[in-house]
Formats: C-alpha cells, structure tokens, sequence
C-alpha cells in the first residue's frame, strides 16, 4: 500500500511540475512576442522563481497523490465518474462552488499573509519578483505553497464533482495563476472593462496587488476584495 501510495505522489508531482513547466514556458514565450525585452536582465529571477516553483510543484503534487490513490484504489473521495451519478444540472455547478470556495480561502489566507510577521516568514517569497513573471505563478516558500495544496484535496471529500469538472477547475487555477503574473492583458479590453469583467481577476487587476501590496487579494473574482473594500481596480501600467 506504501509502495502505491509513495509512487502515486511522485506521479502527481511530476505532473505538477510537467504542467507548470509547459503552461508558464507557454506564456513566457507569449509575453516574450508581446513584450519585447520584458525579460532582459530577469534571468537570475527567473531561474528563482523556477527552483521555487519546483518546490511548489512537489508540495501540491504529494497530497493529490495520495487523494488519487484514495479515490482509485479506496473510494475516499467524493469524485465520481459517471455522467449520470447526479443530475446533469450540477456538472457545472460544481466548479464554480470550487472555485468560489477557493478564491475565498485564497483571499483571506492571502490577506492574512500581508501583515508584517506572516509577509515575512511566508510571502516575501513572491513578492520578491519584481516584476513578476509567467514563470512566479507558482513561486512560493514552502509555508505559504502548504496553504494553497490542501484546498482542493480537501474539497474532493466534501463536495462531489465529476472528474472531468475537476479537471477544468486545475485548469482554471492553472492558467489564471500564470496568465495574471504575466505583466500584460490577455483578454480583451471590451471582457476586462465590461459588467462580468468587473467581477473576476485578471492580470489588469492582480498587477496592481504586485504594485501597492495591500489591496486586491483575491485569485479569480472580486467579490470578497468588493466586499471588504480592498479592491483598488485595475493597474494603470498595463
């Protein structure tokens, strides 16, 4: 059982780190077409960024590993792979229950790791590219990567979801955590600036945490900044 559960986490975190090199790769080479010397003399941050990151990738790969031993080989959790186990109607409900679930743990997680002690035992890290780049999306100290790992591993025994809505939720956390360290917009100005657009987090909005550190901490809507009046709009520098 050791031997599976071992050979299940090294998987995952392979995978983890395979998606994170491919993903970030992608749209550091994007960014590199877009912005032309946005890169130049960020190679020491950069291969930083990566070592963290590769740290990162084993501190979430270890517990989905074993979450996905407990599904295959015990039944653990509540994924299910049927189409038909629940009513039609909840297959794309449940992500956005996960994601929402999650956005909130990030932002009060987050906002928490801003005051003095935490920032600085945990959440420097991050911080400390400047600017930040494709490639920090995943660039955490270890204390502030075991927040981020446990959240959906624990949602899986709670809130039933289909395998594949789970993986639209990783792919969601995926891109949206690089493409809002790119230093540019990837979506279009009429999404960014419209009704909808002022609802969710994209670069346009997360630069502006890079920028003035104590406003808008949210990860994918901006309901709880709106909320709590820490959302201070959209950066002016992109």
């Amino acid at each position: 059982m050791w031997t599976a559960i071992l050979i299940s986490a090294l998987s995952m975190t392979a995978i983890v780190a395979a998606r994170y090199l491919a993903t970030s790769g992608l749209f550091a080479f994007a960014t590199g077409r877009r912005l032309p010397g946005y890169h130049a003399k960020l190679g020491r941050q950069i291969r930083r960024e990566i070592g963290w990151s590769l740290v990162s990738a084993a501190i979430y790969g270890i517990p989905a590993g074993i979450v996905a031993w407990g599904w295959q080989e015990r039944g653990w959790t509540r994924i299910y792979a049927k189409w038909d186990a629940l009513p039609l109607w909840y297959l794309p409900l449940a992500p956005l229950i996960y994601l929402f679930l999650h956005d909130s743990w990030f932002y009060w997680t987050h906002r928490l790791m801003h005051r003095p002690k935490l920032f600085r035992a945990m959440h420097a890290v991050h911080h400390a590219s400047r600017p930040p780049t494709a490639w920090a999306a995943m660039s955490f100290h270890p204390w502030e990567a075991l927040t981020g790992a446990i959240v959906i591993p624990l949602l899986v025994f709670v809130i039933p979801i289909h395998i594949a809505m789970l993986s639209l939720v990783l792919l969601v956390m995926t891109v949206m955590g690089v493409t809002n360290h790119m230093g540019w917009e990837l979506f279009p100005k009429r999404l960014v600036h419209s009704a909808l657009g002022g609802w969710l987090i994209t670069a346009s909005h997360h630069q502006r945490h890079h920028e003035e550190y104590r406003c808008n901490y949210g990860l994918y809507f901006r309901f709880w900044d709106r909320l709590c009046g820490t959302d201070k709009g959209l950066s002016t520098r992109i």
